[in-house]
């Protein structure tokens, strides 16, 4: 029979951590701590299966769940000694969700749940305190009906804010007792008003309606959101967790907290945290009050006033640490942790692995082997490849002028500039249409995910480094500065000021995530540089790999960017782009617009050099490394001009008729161009195109060799064939210049000849294939468009739809199909190696780049992937973590 409810505490657990899937992560970590002896309130969880049944079976339980709740609900009561709903000596649970991956803010909470008219003087009684039992009631009012019924925060926040205007207070804590005893009575008038019921008086009904509630919140749009930007299955559900309240607000003996054992933004060995005196864990994270540090140091670096709770609360403090070091030699990993300190005994409310930068990842692991806690491969699968993004882009110039006009927090590092925008929906609005944007809010909540994906970077003037905005932000790879205290922020108005300086919406500004200034205008960047724990970690991952790991690089510049970044090679050179830099385009467009073979090979003369040129500098900088050079690929019309006005450039520069423009453009245009006139078929049609572009890789080769340089061996790629008879003509071509150049240089040349697998076709006869070609080279750009059917630039508008409706798990265009695309890559590898067995395979779509399609090309045996420059060492991670067995799941 199945088991749907677990219970912990007081020592013991029936769940473990290894059980994320069935308990949520939240529920198997509060688990695995009370294992542990750690002091942990009992409580229990409700296990995700529920969550699967309750969205199966129309929104209803298994038969046997109450009988399990209640059972579980009676141990709590006998550990706390204290009764659910009793009048006298009221038991307060907390219900909160717990997915298996870690979605911070993004699903619901309830606290205080069990609090009614009676229970608070019960609560008023056994704490001995009045004004804390009807502030805890207010708290559970204003909670449950906005999470429960729906009832928005903002009604709440009216009351409270005309109670104070009535008062004279500015400061929730200037109200007393009595003044919160008449604010529930108005909290509770509006939630007639609102839902045509009172508010709920029994605990077992409030109890059922916010884990109904939590349920329900795995499927609100922003926790839709965080599982589509994050690649989480809707299918796994969400626990429910249902743990006896302890509170942080019943004085000044009272505190609440986060830490983290390890800096997440910088990985530095030290512990890192806030908390604050009386209060509960919400006020922490939603970034309404600005929390103080936990250590001497962390208030120090920061330069704060407020006491650290090192000063405040040195024994529990101490126990904090003690906790710290257990926790993280337990998960040998950095944990998030949460804690309460209720009349001066601490509790642990919370631990997972926690949110870092890629930079804090890198150097966390990297200090764990040198500590011993985990070996270099653990290090190497631990870090997530995507993540290094964050490492391999620009950051200020620290030489740039700037203009700082304040500073908060560094809550996420990075750099970044923008126009300032006042909301989550005009950032998205304005980042679709081509905008850089920075989004700047009092403070941020889950509603405000798609604008904080969408932007550039985030400000918030309010909120510590545990808000809201800085952990999403951290996980976003966006920089942030948050509590940015002096800075007004009139969203309605539109304007950002700080001492004199006012900036309006649409105005340019510039965060620095890492040193939390804010600037004013646009500040220049400086390029990355790999070193330090990068490096030493990206050796242990080329130490493991096997999978060759290339570049796509048309210029120079791309070329020595890829080599930077540890590129092998490249595996796609894209001719046609040179062709459209300075004057080049002129010659081109002859050779376009010439009637005859030798008008087009006079114009194709003046190209050659030009040519030859790029690839003495790409062999030169790729020293002796193999570099896949694809001949000319798109259709002609492409390096045409479009409108009238171009065109009449055109005819003056080309020395024509601007008629004799207009109708070349007009003959080549094609219905269907991507499968139209390109690719091996202009070279049937031109072949002295592709004899030009050889001469020029082969005078290049000899030119190199004649410096002394590296011997280079090109690898030279015919686009879209279909055929084997294609291939053969083209590589008579090719071979007849490079016995040409050879004879005339003296040099001996070697090379390769080989195909992009880019049509079905080709993928179902490469064994014919493989007869000629030396090697295949997967275009999965175009493949992926061949194989469904579906343009890649005509898509998007539907793509999102299919990953909705779940017909798409991913848009194939970013994440290869390793079904239908992936079976014709295995059946060419197959029919192609059992021909030629030597048959070197690799693909150079964007692909190469993308780490789930990177452990797919391990798998399927390919020799190396090549993919855009900044990629490079993503695709190196995610290579040497397909050769031992995938990326380790630490959350």
């Amino acid at each position: 029979m199945a088991k749907w409810v677990y219970s912990f505490g007081n020592g013991r657990a029936e769940g473990r951590a290894d059980m994320r899937n069935l308990l949520g992560g939240k529920g198997a970590n509060l688990a695995e701590m009370s294992s542990l002896g750690l002091p942990v309130p009992p409580g229990f969880t409700v296990t995700t299966e529920v969550c699967t049944y309750y969205y199966a079976n129309k929104e209803s339980y298994p038969a046997e769940l109450q009988g399990e709740v209640d059972k579980a609900l009676a141990e709590i009561e006998k550990t706390v000694g204290a009764g659910f709903g009793d009048a006298n000596n009221p038991l307060l649970v907390s219900v909160r969700s717990g997915a298996r991956a870690s979605m911070p803010g993004m699903m619901d909470t309830v606290l205080n749940l069990g609090l009614n008219d009676k229970t608070v003087l019960g609560l008023a009684k056994s704490s001995g305190d009045d004004r804390f039992a009807w502030d805890s009631y207010r708290r559970f009012i204003q909670m449950y009906s906005n999470v429960v019924l729906d009832v928005g925060h903002h009604y709440f926040e009216d009351v409270l804010e005309r109670k104070k205007e009535d008062l004279g207070v500015h400061m929730d804590t200037d109200l007393k007792a009595d003044d919160w005893k008449s604010v529930v009575a108005e909290y509770k008038k509006t939630v007639e008003k609102r839902t045509g019921k009172p508010f709920p008086q029994e605990p077992r009904e409030q109890l059922w309606g916010a884990i109904g509630a939590v349920f329900g919140s795995w499927m609100n749009q922003r926790a839709i959101t965080y599982r589509r930007l994050h690649s989480i299955p809707e299918s796994w559900g969400t626990a429910v967790n249902v743990q006896a309240m302890v509170f942080g607000n019943m004085g000044d003996d009272c505190a609440t907290g986060v830490a983290f054992t390890r800096d997440p933004s910088t990985g530095t060995n030290l512990f890192y945290g806030e908390y604050l005196v009386n209060a509960q864990g919400e006020d922490v994270v939603a970034g309404i009050r600005t929390p103080q540090h936990l250590t001497i140091e962390g208030k120090t670096a920061q330069k704060s006033d407020a006491p650290a709770m090192e000063e405040v609360m040195p024994e529990v403090f101490k126990q904090l640490c003690q906790v710290r070091e257990t926790l993280e030699k337990h998960y040998s990993d950095m944990q998030d942790i949460e804690f309460t300190v209720q009349r001066g005994k601490l509790y642990m409310l919370q631990t997972r692995n926690g949110k870092r930068t890629a930079k804090a990842a890198l150097k966390i692991a990297v200090d764990m082997v040198r500590e011993g806690l985990i070996d270099r491969k653990e290090a190497v699968a631990r870090i997530v490849p995507a993540s290094l993004d964050q490492l391999l882009h620009p950051t200020l110039d620290p030489k740039a002028p700037r203009k700082v006009i304040s500073k908060g927090l560094p809550a996420s590092p990075g750099a970044a500039s923008g126009k300032v925008v006042f909301s989550a929906d005009e950032a998205e609005k304005q980042a679709r249409s081509g905008e850089k944007v920075i989004l700047v809010r009092r403070e941020t909540s889950p509603e405000d995910i798609h604008g904080m994906h969408a932007a550039e970077g985030i400000l918030t003037s309010t909120g510590g480094m545990t808000s809201h905005a800085a952990v999403v932000a951290r996980g976003m790879g966006k920089p942030c500065v948050a509590g940015a205290g002096d800075v007004r922020i009139d969203a309605a108005a539109g304007t950002l000021s700080v001492r004199g300086t006012t900036v309006k919406a649409g105005e340019q500004i510039t965060l620095d995530g890492g040193t939390g200034e804010i600037m004013l205008g646009v500040v220049p960047t400086v390029q990355p540089e790999l070193s330090g724990d990068f490096a030493e970690l990206m050796v242990w991952a080329d130490e493991v790999r096997t999978l060759g790991i290339r570049t796509n690089a048309d210029t120079p510049t791309d070329a020595a960017q890829a080599r930077k970044f540890g590129a092998e090679g490249i595996g796609l050179c894209r001719t046609e782009h040179m062709f459209f830099e300075g004057d080049r385009i002129v010659a081109v467009r002859q050779m376009i617009l010439a009637d005859d073979e030798k008008s087009r090979r006079a114009a194709l003369a003046k190209i050659q050099p030009m040519q030859r040129k790029d690839f003495v500098e790409l062999f030169e900088i790729m020293a002796g490394l193999p570099v896949t050079i694809r001949l000319l690929d798109p259709p002609l019309h492409e390096f045409l001009p479009k409108t009238r006005t171009d065109m009449e450039q055109v005819a003056r520069d080309v020395g024509v008729d601007v008629r004799e423009i207009e109708q070349r453009t007009n003959k080549l245009h094609e219905t269907n161009p991507m499968l139209g006139h390109r690719g091996v078929r202009l070279g049937i049609s031109y072949p002295e195109i592709y004899e030009m572009q050889a001469r020029a890789i082969f005078e290049a080769v000899a030119e190199v060799q004649k410096k002394g340089g590296k011997g280079v061996i090109p690898e030279i790629m015919i686009p879209l064939i279909a055929t084997k008879k294609e291939l053969d003509l083209m590589k008579a071509v090719i071979d007849s210049v490079a016995e040409e150049v050879s004879h005339a240089s003296g040099e001996k040349l070697e090379y390769l000849v080989g195909t992009m697998i880019e049509l079905p076709r080709a993928a179902l006869r490469a064994g014919d294939i493989a007869e000629t070609a030396e090697f295949f080279s997967f275009g999965t750009n175009d493949l992926t468009q061949t194989t469904y059917g579906l343009s890649r630039d005509d898509s998007a508008s539907f793509l999102e739809k299919y990953q909705q409706r779940g017909i798409f798990e991913h848009d194939p265009f970013a994440s290869l199909d390793t079904e239908g695309v992936g079976e014709l890559i295995e059946i060419a590898r197959e029919r192609g190696r059992k021909v030629r067995n030597s048959l070197k395979l690799g693909i150079c779509g964007e692909h190469g780049g993308d780490p789930a399609s990177v452990f797919f090309c391990h798998k399927a045996g390919l020799d190396y992937v090549s993919c855009s420059p900044y990629r490079v060492p993503i695709a190196r991670l995610a290579a040497a973590q397909a050769a031992l067995g995938g990326p380790l799941k630490t959350e």
